[in-house]
Formats: C-alpha cells, sequence, structure tokens
C-alpha cells in the first residue's frame, strides 16, 4: 500500500507508523474504575468501509497525517496533514 503524504507525496506504507482510528476517544477518569479503562485499552471499533486513521512519516518528513481510506477496497482515498484535520473538527 502506498500513501499520500501531503508534504512529500505518496511513499510506500513502510515509511509510515500506524497509530490507530483517527477520532478521539474519551479518556475515562482516573478513578473509572477497571472495566472503563479495559474498553478504553482494548476495545475499538472495526467498522467496514471508509475511516480515517492516524500514521507519522516516520522514514520521511516527520508530519503527522490523518489518512482516509476503505477497509473493503484498500482504496486510499486521501490525506491531510493531522493538525488540518483536528482544526477541520
Amino acid at each position: 500500500m502506498r500513501l499520500p503524504c501531503p508534504l512529500c507525496g505518496e511513499r510506500d506504507l513502510r515509511e509510515f507508523y500506524y497509530m490507530g482510528d483517527a477520532v478521539r476517544l474519551a479518556r475515562p477518569a482516573p478513578d473509572a474504575g477497571e472495566a472503563a479503562w479495559d474498553s478504553y485499552l482494548h476495545l475499538r471499533d472495526n467498522p467496514a468501509g471508509e475511516t480515517r486513521d492516524l500514521w507519522q512519516h516516520e522514514a520521511g518528513c516527520g508530519a503527522w497525517i490523518v489518512v482516509t481510506r476503505d477497509t473493503v477496497s484498500h482504496a486510499v482515498l486521501g490525506s491531510v496533514l493531522a493538525v488540518e484535520a483536528h482544526d477541520a473538527h
């Protein structure tokens, strides 16, 4: 798979470090209890279709990017710098 870095252009997946879903998860309070922390740390949705993921161009410019991709077709639909994605929401 190739990912489009907004700064460097399209690059091989091996240049990037995957950080997970770009949608922010609500962190439980420190005293929320074991079940809340277990859910926060281990339970994630695994959607079929369009998703937004956070990646770092680790072996390139170092930028944090949000990649929109389709988990069914494996098509990469685009990317933006993470700071721009954050500002837009």
